[in-house]
This record gives C-alpha cells, structure tokens and sequence, in this order.
C-alpha cells in the first residue's frame, strides 16, 4: 500500500508529529535492531567461528584475513533503522541506496535482520549455524564481496566505484510516483566529479508525476587516510552549498544516546512530511509549477561510532583509522583480541539473539513486513516491475531504397520518430536520456510529443521545455547514464544518446553496469531488467568542425572487452538497418547494447525487408557489391563494419570492379561485432561453417573497420589463419577536416583499400600497378583540393554507386 492509499483519517502533519515523536518502546526497538546490526557488521569483518560469543574468543575464532569497511556502517545502520520505522508507520515504498558502498556488511546486515536474507540464501538461516555462515561468507573467497553489490536484496547501487548513488536515485524515482529512493551519500563519495554533478537532479522531477530522492549526506569527518572535505568545511557553508542547489537542509549531530535517536527520528520524520506535503500539492492540482525545496539531511556523527576509542594509545574512533578495520592485528594479539570481544559484548548480543541464534521479538519488530522491507523491495529488483514497451511496428518508418547506394538520408531521423511514438504509447516507462543533443543527434522528433523535462524557470524564449516534459536533457554524460541505470534497474526502458567520443567520459559507468548485469546473471532471483541502450553518433569519422577532440571510438574497445552475456556492439550501415537494431535492443533484457552510427546524410543500402535478414545474420556477403558470383572462391575479401567505412569498402569494390574486373572480390558487412568471435569465446559468435561461408578459411581479408583495427584482430582471434586479416581503422589521426579527409589520415580511405586488395590479393591481374599508382595519384589529388577548396573533391563528395548494384 502507497501512502496516498492510507486512510485519511490520519494526516501528514499528525503522521509526522508522530514520527518525530517516539515513544520509549518504539526507541528500544529501534535501538535493539541498531545494536543488532551493529554486531552482525563487526561478526562478518572479524569472526569464522563463535558467532555469538558463547564462550572467550580466541585466535581461532577469528579470519586469517581481515578485510571490510567498519567506519560507515554504524551511520548506515542507524538510517536503515528509522526508515524502517517510518516504512512500518506510513507504508512508504521506499529503496536505499548506499553511496558508501564498502559499507557491505552493514547492508549485508539489515537483509539478514530483516529476514529477506535467509529467503534467498536457505543456507545462512536465522539461526547460530545460519550466523556463522554469514560472517564467514564475508570478503572471503567463495563469499561475498565487501560492497553493497548485486547478491545483496534491496541493492540496485553497488557503490564499489563512488560517485553513482545519486544518479542511480534520481533515475530510479522517475516515472516511479509511489517511491522514495533514500540515498546516503558519504563524503568521500561526495568528493567526487559525478557526484558533485549530481546534486542538479531535483531540477528535473516532477513531483506529479515522479517520485522523490531524500539525500542524506553523512559527514563522519574522514577518508581511508585523512579528512574529508566537506567534514572540514564550516557547517554554514556546507548548509548554503545544498540551499544553494536548492535544497531544503535538515541538520542532525552527535553521538549521545538516546539522544540521537530522538533527533535522527524528528529530522526523517520532517523530510517525509514535507516530500508528502510537495506531492500532495502537485498531485492535487494546487501547485504552481515553481521547483520545490525537496528536503536533504546533513548527518554528523562519528567515524566508527560505537567501535574502540583508543587502541595502542593511538585514537581510532572518530579518526580515518576507524575506515576499514580498526583492529587488524588482533589474531595473535591477546590485547587486540579483548579489546574485539569487549567492542563485540558491548552490543549486549545475549538481549538480541535467542538461545538458538535467532532475532528475538524485540529485534524483529523494526521490521516491516513482506514487499515494504527494503531489502525485499521490488523496486530493488526492477525485473519484477517491468512491463514490456508498447512498440510500434518499425517497418513502418524505413526508408524506400530503390537501389543501394543511390539516395542519402539522416539514419538517425529515423530513430527519432520511432521513439517519438514509442514516448505517446508509453507514457510512464520509455526516456530518452541525452547531454543536449537531442536535436544535434537528429532525434528532435521527440518533442513532437513530450518537451524537454526542467523543473527550474522557463523563459519566453525557450523551445520544447517543461516541467511536463520526460525527454531528459543535462550537459553532464554522467548524469544522462546514471539516470538511465536507475530507471533500467527498477524496471523501465530508455536510451542513452551521446556524442561517440565523449561516450568515454561516462565509459566507467558503462563497464560497471556490465559487471552488475554480469554477476546478476549468476544469481536466479535477480530478474531480468531492461537492457541498457547506448546510442553513439557525431563518430570519430564525421565531426567536420570540432576536430581530434571530438574524434574517438574507445568505448566499443571497453565494450567488447566485456563477457559475452552481457555486452552487445552494433554498426548498422543505414536507416532501416538501425531501426531493426533498435527495434530489437529494446525488446533485450539485461544487457548493453551498443549502437554506433552517424547522424550526418549517409548512403542508403538496404531495403527494410533485406535490412531485417542481414541484422538477424549479423554479418551477410552483399553480393551486390563485389564481383564474386558465388562460384569459386574470391581472390580478395573485402569486410566492413560501421557506416563512413562500410561506404570506402564498396566505393573500392566498384573501382576493383571498373579497373581489375578479372579480380574476384567479395564484400561482407558485419552489423553486429559480436559475431566475429567464436562460438565458444561469444554466444553470438557465428559458426565455423558461416564464418567460412563469408570469410573463407584462407583467403585474405582487408576489413575496413569503425574503430581500433585491434579490436578486430582481438575478434577474430582463433579462426582459421587470423593472420590473414588486414585492418584498417581509426589510429587516432584526425583535426577540423572533410569527411573524405578523415578516411584518407587514417589510411582507410577507398583508395587505401584498393591498394591493401591488390597488395594481399590470391594473384595479381594485369593493370594492378597501375591501378596503385592511379590510387596514390588520387590521394595526392585529394590532398591538394581540400586545402585550395575546403571541400572534398566532387567525385567522392557526390559518390553514389548508382544503378550498378542493380544491373552490374
């Protein structure tokens, strides 16, 4: 049950009162669990043995090695408690993502505490033998990691690499009305580039519509070797820093007991009451469209609270030595091995398990029940939710090509008007997610139907923005895929669109999020969520006036470096073949996939009858293009894969055709990367028998391909006589230039071609060597024309292959 289902008897302001308000049971409740959690922490980072301290601990009790994080997790736990609390009292649906990832076993903790733990993992029953099991799991081998990571229930964030818990919020609460996503940021987390950007993300909900973040930012004054930043700064100035983004700031400070109860209590309590407050109003009509103050709390307590003061003579609590293990010498160490068992009983465990290991009752009643316990969240666990998308049928936007190679068109356009009407079917589960390059990217037709979502003022002079609007426009990559993450995790679908080169800024959320599907793959409660769709365009071969700086195909390098399961690269060579490639990413789950194509006018090539074939073989011989009749076997093959390249490769077909015709050529495209491997090393990798098919098994192959040519001869590693491939690719050669220049710096032009075909061709037709000297005349042409006339060369610029492919 939602909040907005709970009877009305009982308002938001009396709710709160309550809340903020507890009684004393309520506090020992809220307590026990804390002390409980607290236990279960220190238990999984120190013990393999004597779970409950039925008798003195000694060295054999104790991990040969200590690893794990102490110093956040007591501040985690102590948020998990109250919002449970809150959770049971309102029936908030509510997740928590942990920006602290290496805070694991505080998490680890509360699912166990809560129950959900033992439902997924039988064997780490809640008993002693169950407890002994989850401490000795912990940061071991055969265990789990430290981190909040993908086997933990209730985890959508892992946190292993900081910076992400906001975006991954945000994202998680649009289109998600019922849901707060609580979000403790610590601050070494808030340290960070992506997560100093991400604080903008109130600038973008819609209160009517979406549901809230409730940041916490957890100040416990240090890192793993020092002070943090904003720990340092002046309260005042840390206050103005979040009024500042907007912020409404909630103070909460200390160490005193049961004080800090009272006050966590009073500040949560507040924060929800005024997150209902700003959505009843917007939802009830009364709202006038002004960016709320969303409420953030500012929690200060001490690093490794409640953990040993001094040791050695040295402070560790409230000091960077209470980060990861404040006691690491202690098996071995008989004063080391007191001071755990002291730090350990101080819990009092004997008033929090019961003689067979279990939570006792009083422990168990600061948990909500069934789907509200936020380890149990489905939420968390966004396969649950997700409704499949309500697509149109593609076909109906291809383009009519009456002949390959003839007319030209913006393949992007296409895809916009495909998501167009796929935003007006889909009202609350599809966005477009995209640094303010919507309309650069030739996707504007989007706005057809929804404006650019900005919950901050609008001006007369703005085009296409809104609070209404659900096309996600911020000049941050970083955010743009952080939100996707969070809204494909909990159960929705989008794009992430992006200039190629600048797709590298982000490219670490890229293979983080492999890794969480990866590992998710493993684990058969973990339901399969969205595919994560990248859309790369503006390409390295294609940026005319921005130059090297914009010029860069590396995340495909990053990509198809990733497990088979998970990573998918795709290079469509037109329209219709880029709208049977969305078409299908979209209906993918758990996967990224990775779409590169071009958003400038490009040759058309494929009918959308033959695009379809060609994209569900994912390479295809164009016998169109080449001379080769099928007969015998060619004397050079020429493959491709990405669209500037795949038109040099046929361009230097024709010219092998019209200047060598006795030389046998076959040209192979591939749109999809991944099956140029194995079978055996990628499940899309193709057979033995196709790939000679297409191939051959000896033949040479000048592959003309979009990115690094290593990533081809990575590819192909293992098929029959690798060696044999030659390719041309980017090889970071690129300035402000022409298109054709472009090909021509990085040696893949179709002159360049011509020539590797003739250099490694079975035999050597008469005229070859003046076909070479024919190309580099060419070359030397072209170099000449670009700069006199700062335009490619008639020829190359107005090529088409015209009526050849049908009659030739």
């Amino acid at each position: 049950m939602s909040p907005s289902d709970q009877s009305p008897s009982v308002s938001t302001a009396e709710l709160a009162e309550q809340l903020a308000n507890p009684t004393d049971d309520e506090v020992a409740v809220v307590d026990a669990w804390w002390r409980a959690n607290n236990y279960l922490t220190v238990g999984q980072i120190y013990l393999l043995a004597n779970p409950l301290l039925r008798e003195q601990l000694v060295s054999e009790h104790i991990k040969p090695r200590l690893l794990g994080h102490w110093g956040t997790s007591p501040g985690l736990s102590l948020i998990y408690a109250h919002a449970s609390r809150l959770i049971q009292r309102t029936d908030q649906e509510m997740i928590y993502l942990a920006g602290p990832g290496h805070g694991g076993p505080a998490l680890v903790a509360a699912a166990y505490l809560e129950g959900t733990y033992s439902e997924i993992y039988p064997g780490v029953s809640l008993d002693e033998d169950g407890l002994r099991r989850l401490f000795r799991q912990f940061s071991a081998p055969g265990g789990i990691p430290s981190h909040v990571s993908v086997p933990t229930p209730g985890s959508i964030h892992e946190g292993g690499e900081l910076g992400y818990a906001l975006v991954h919020a945000f994202g998680a609460v649009m289109d998600n009305p019922g849901l707060i996503a609580l979000t403790v940021v610590g601050d070494g987390e808030a340290e960070t580039g992506p997560l100093e950007g991400s604080w903008k993300g109130i600038s973008f909900l819609n209160p009517a519509r979406d549901g809230a973040v409730l940041p916490i930012l957890h100040l416990n004054g240090a890192k793993i070797a020092g002070p943090t930043v904003l720990a340092r700064k002046d309260p005042s100035e840390v206050r103005s820093l979040f009024e500042g983004h907007g912020y409404d700031v909630i103070e909460v400070e200390g160490d005193d007991l049961p004080g800090m109860h009272h006050r966590f209590a009073a500040a949560l309590a507040g924060a929800w009451a005024s997150i209902r407050t700003i959505q009843d109003s917007a939802r009830g009509g009364d709202w006038d469209g002004t960016r709320p103050r969303w409420p953030l709390i500012v929690l200060r307590t001490p690093k490794g609270w409640t953990g040993p003061d001094v040791v050695d003579g040295v402070q560790v609590s409230g000091t960077w030595r209470a980060h990861q293990v404040p006691l690491s010498g202690v098996r071995g160490n008989d004063a080391h091995l007191r001071v755990l068992e002291d730090w350990m009983r101080s819990y009092r465990p004997e008033e929090l398990f019961d003689d067979e290991g279990a939570p006792v009752e009083l422990v168990r009643r600061a948990n909500p029940e069934g789907e509200l316990r936020m380890s149990a969240s489905p939420h968390a666990n966004g396969g649950l939710l997700t409704r499949d998308l309500d697509l149109p049928d593609f076909r109906k936007y291809a383009i009519d090509v009456s002949a390959p190679g003839t007319d030209r068109a913006e393949s992007t356009r296409k895809l916009g008007e495909l998501m167009r009407d796929i935003y007006q079917d889909n009202p609350d589960r599809f966005r477009l997610f995209c640094p303010d390059e919507t309309n650069s990217n030739r996707l504007g037709a989007v706005f057809e139907v929804s404006d650019r979502a900005f919950a901050e003022r609008v001006t007369e002079d703005d085009v296409a923005i809104s609070r209404d609007g659900r096309v996600m426009e911020v000049l941050s990559e970083h955010n743009c895929h952080g939100w996707l993450e969070g809204y494909t995790l909990t159960g929705r679908h989008g794009w992430f669109a992006t200039y190629e080169a600048f797709a590298m800024v982000s490219a670490s959320q890229t293979i983080q999020h492999s890794k969480w599907l990866q590992e998710a793959d493993h684990l058969p409660w973990r339901t399969k969520i969205p595919s994560l769709n990248i859309l790369l365009t503006s390409t390295a071969w294609r940026n005319d006036h921005n130059g090297f700086s914009h010029q860069g195909p590396g995340l495909i390098q990053n990509a198809i470096t990733q497990r088979g399961n998970v990573c998918r690269v795709y290079l469509p060579p037109d329209a219709n073949c880029l709208l049977s490639v969305a078409d299908h990413c979209l209906r993918s789950r758990s996967y990224v996939n990775l779409v590169v194509i071009d958003k400038q006018p490009q040759l058309q090539w494929l009918t959308i009858d033959k695009a379809i074939e060609h994209c569900a073989r994912g390479a295809s011989v164009w016998e169109w293009a080449g001379t080769d009749d099928g007969s015998g076997e060619p004397d050079i093959v020429l493959a491709c894969a990405g669209d500037v390249v795949t038109m040099e490769t046929v361009a230097a077909a024709r010219i092998l055709r019209d200047r060598l015709p006795g030389l046998r050529t076959r040209v192979v495209n591939v749109v999809n990367l991944m099956t140029l491997p194995r079978r055996k090393d990628h499940p899309h990798g193709m057979d033995e028998t196709l790939f000679k098919e297409l191939f051959t098994d000896h033949v040479d192959v000048v592959f003309a391909f979009h990115g690094y040519p290593g990533a081809i001869h990575q590819l192909v590693h293992g098929r029959p006589d690798a060696d044999r491939f030659r390719v041309r690719g980017f090889v970071e050669e690129g300035t402000t230039t022409t298109p054709f220049d472009m090909v021509v710096r990085n040696r893949a032009s179709r002159y360049h071609l011509v020539m590797d075909a003739i250099n490694n061709a079975r035999r050597t037709p008469t005229g070859a060597s003046e076909l070479k000297a024919w190309c580099e005349q060419r070359l030397a042409e072209h170099r000449a024309y670009v700069v006199e006339h700062l335009e490619d060369m008639p020829e190359v610029r107005d090529w088409v292959l015209g009526d050849w492919a049908v009659t030739g």
